[in-house]
């Protein structure tokens, strides 16, 4: 489509709208009947620790959002000469997990509780033992079991409790609903059923009996929905909640709301079996498409879903790529001492190209990223750590290696239970987020952690807001009995295969090494958190 075509089909109001908001940034994408983004808009934000609960304030929410779309609507404008009126659909795509609870005025009753928040050991633990099913402490049933062992007033005035997408997707179209993929983070879900389990519900419902609340769980939960069903339309209240302006009127479609997971499924088409993704930014979670349900309960392990309802096991680290920009931005500040003006993204090229010729062991060094905690090794906080002995060889490439080494070191404790311990197939890996910027390094340094083929494809960039609004397309455009994965390769991907790196043998044995020293030096990580406070 060409610029005048483009000005056409966008003031026809046919095109389509992904939004998603991410851990630090909120990003939205425009696309084209040909699912090619036309116009992006982004607003950078940041959660913040009050009384020791990680959050986002409603306004931070609908302020950024505003701000995001405006920022599209800029970029529309000055490419096109269009302003945006009308949208054929909608999709909104949020952290996965958390906290929101509403009274009947749909009024929050305690602030946002994200994703980050390590506080739920004890209600996690008993509900895993309940279910016979892996509960994470990020999950929203954790957070509401949490508060309600800990005598919260305001659990009995919950009227409806959901996630960050499945928040603003109300706001916008007043339907309670939610995506699957996003819903298996909230509860456990029952791939053949499409819907919560009730065996689940009931057991909890029962546990909870005695305290006498005026409702019940499936009473306060959204409805499930599978990709390609209808989730509502804009309304005249949410056109206005999204565009201040007035210019957008109200109409558009939705997808149902789902979670970063399955937009980055979604955005890197790996929604069959034998397939993963892993998505690596400010936290690192890895998906694969299982073929067979475990053995056993895993605590290090998520059981989620694609977008369609496919069992999807799920690793989930905190931390992954925050010490690194902790040093690259500490290197600016030497380089401006210095008197030279250092173009951060030179920086990080630089930083990110130097791990490949550190040695495949990092020289011995060793390193933890912990900015927080990190279930997969049993830490409620963490201390961001660089050790060495003074036999190691300390180089500036080898420290970039051994910081790119840290960023993945969970997420392969975690993979090895699935790939090694439970036999699971995975023919490829597709990356995406800010670790795979940087042309091969990223795919190398996960390539030598799982041992396994990674593929980036060329619209990884675009993340998890083209992810969403392909679902939404996906609505609009999808014929009878067209599977998510069939329309994904077919109308979608097309012959676009992306860019493969092999692991390399050296490369493998090396992070092997790496992680042995890793798992060994584990009570130094300890010890730093005891001790510094």
């Amino acid at each position: 489509m060409d610029t005048v075509e483009t000005k056409n089909f966008i003031e026809s109001g046919q095109a389509i709208l992904g939004i998603e908001f991410g851990s630090t940034r909120i990003k939205a994408v425009l696309i084209n009947r040909n699912h090619i983004p036309i116009a992006s808009g982004a607003h950078d934000w940041e959660n913040r620790l009050e009384n020791g609960i990680w959050t986002y304030t409603l306004d931070d929410i609908w302020s950024g959002v505003q701000k995001c779309y405006a920022d599209m609507c800029d970029d529309v404008y000055k490419k096109y000469g269009a302003k945006v009126e009308n949208l054929s659909a909608i999709g909104i795509s949020a952290m996965m997990h958390g906290y929101m609870a509403f009274d009947k005025n749909d009024e929050l009753l305690v602030p946002f509780r994200t994703w980050r928040n390590t506080i739920t050991a004890d209600a996690a633990s008993r509900l895993t033992e309940l279910f016979n099913f892996n509960i994470p402490q990020r999950w929203s049933i954790a957070h509401l079991y949490r508060a309600i062992l800990n005598g919260e007033e305001h659990v009995n005035s919950i009227n409806y409790l959901t996630t960050l997408a499945g928040y603003v997707h109300f706001a916008l179209t007043g339907e309670r609903v939610i995506g699957i993929g996003d819903a298996s983070g909230i509860f456990p879900v029952n791939s053949e059923t499409k819907d919560y389990n009730s065996d689940m519900i009931n057991s909890f419902d029962k546990v909870i009996s005695e305290y006498n609340f005026s409702w019940k769980l499936s009473d306060i939960l959204p409805k499930v929905l599978v990709a390609g069903e209808e989730a509502g339309v804009l309304t005249e209240k949410g056109a206005g909640m999204l565009d201040p302006t007035g210019a957008l009127k109200p109409g558009a479609r939705f997808c149902p709301p789902e979670g970063d997971a399955g937009t980055g499924m979604t955005a890197t088409n790996s929604v069959a079996k034998r397939t993963g993704n892993v998505s690596a930014g400010t936290s690192v979670f890895a998906m694969v498409v299982l073929e067979k349900e475990l053995s056993k309960v895993y605590s290090e392990i998520d059981l989620v879903t694609t977008p369609s309802g496919e069992t999807v096991g799920m690793i989930h680290c905190n931390n992954c790529t925050s010490d690194i920009n902790a040093w690259v931005n500490m290197f600016k500040e030497f380089l401006t001492a210095m008197g030279f003006n250092a173009d951060m993204s030179m920086l990080y090229k630089t930083f990110f190209e130097a791990a490949l010729k550190g040695e495949p062991d990092c020289g011995g060094l060793l390193a933890y990223n912990y900015f927080s905690g990190e279930h997969i090794t049993g830490f409620e906080e963490g201390r961001p750590i660089l050790a060495r002995t003074p036999e190691s060889k300390f180089s500036f490439n080898n420290f970039a290696r051994v910081c790119l080494y840290s960023a993945l070191a969970t997420l392969k404790i975690g993979l090895d239970i699935m790939l090694n311990g439970e036999g699971v197939k995975l023919e490829k890996m597709l990356g995406h987020g800010g670790f795979f910027k940087t042309p091969e390094v990223g795919q190398r340094i996960m390539g030598a952690a799982i041992d396994v083929p990674v593929t980036v494809m060329s619209t990884a960039g675009e993340g998890g807001a083209w992810g969403i609004a392909l679902l939404a397309a996906y609505v609009i455009e999808r014929k009878d009995n067209e599977s998510l994965d069939m329309y994904l390769d077919e109308k979608v991907f097309g012959t676009d295969a992306g860019t493969t790196i092999e692991p390399r043998e050296e490369d493998v044995l090396g992070f092997n090494k790496f992680i042995d020293r890793y798992k060994k030096g584990i009570s130094i990580e300890k010890t730093a958190v005891e001790s510094l406070n």
